[in-house]
């Protein structure tokens, strides 16, 4: 493993290892790997793809860099980039909920670390997992400010992190922390909303594009259906 690591380190450049080594972290559990066994794993099936190109391909000297190009970049989008944009979705889905939970918790009277450790211990979704980790690194040391902070870090969701960095800010320079979470609980609800007349939106493209590849295929089968039979027969 350490000499994998610093082949990687000779291959690639530290700003290209730390970008990865980044988005990895905010891939959290969805990540199968480390930053060096996606760099090694990336680059070796990149060369057997090249290879198997000129041996199975008459052109395959031609084609070869091409595919191994797109496969480079194609290993890239589905292990990090896609996963990211899912993982960020199903977050800010998870997200109104949330906080509208950590909302009526402090309600209640208890002050941050308590709401939060209280709504993480009852709800359970991807983000409340993400909590959890930053509240278990205070029995490490951490202020809460600054788990917050890492966790604002290791998630990619611009909307989770920019919530993060409101709540930060409230705690350390004491305002309204409820304040805060009533505008953050708002502008969720209206993206949930906005989102979901988006996708109702859609439904007539859709119905549109499956009348097209079945429907009317099957209505022009059932009308010129007996014309041909009689005109085999």
């Amino acid at each position: 493993m350490k000499d994998n690591a610093k082949f990687i380190k000779k291959i690639y450049g530290s700003k290209e290892l730390n970008e990865i080594e980044h988005k990895l972290k905010c891939l959290g559990s969805d990540s199968k790997y480390s930053v060096t066994s996606f760099a090694f794993t990336r680059l070796i099936t990149t060369i057997l793809v090249f290879l198997i190109t000129i041996l199975i391909t008459k052109m395959g000297y031609i084609y070869a860099p091409f595919v191994a190009v797109t496969y480079y970049y194609l290993f890239y989008y589905i292990n990090i980039t896609r996963k990211l944009s899912m993982r960020n979705r199903k977050l800010e889905h998870q997200a109104l909920y949330f906080f509208e939970i950590l909302t009526l918790t402090l309600e209640s009277g208890r002050n941050l670390e308590n709401a939060l450790i209280v709504t993480c211990d009852n709800v359970d979704s991807q983000l409340s997992s993400e909590f959890k980790k930053a509240l278990e690194e205070m029995k490490f040391g951490k202020s809460l400010v600054e788990a917050l902070s890492d966790l604002k870090n290791h998630i990619s969701s611009d909307i989770i992190s920019n919530i993060i960095l409101n709540i930060i800010q409230t705690n350390r320079f004491g305002n309204s922390i409820l304040d805060t979470l009533y505008n953050e609980v708002d502008f969720l609800r209206q993206k949930e909303l906005l989102t979901i007349k988006e996708q109702i939106n859609k439904i007539p493209n859709k119905v549109s594009i499956i009348s097209v590849l079945f429907i009317v295929p099957l209505i022009i089968v059932l009308i010129l259906g007996p014309y041909l039979i009689e005109f085999i027969s």
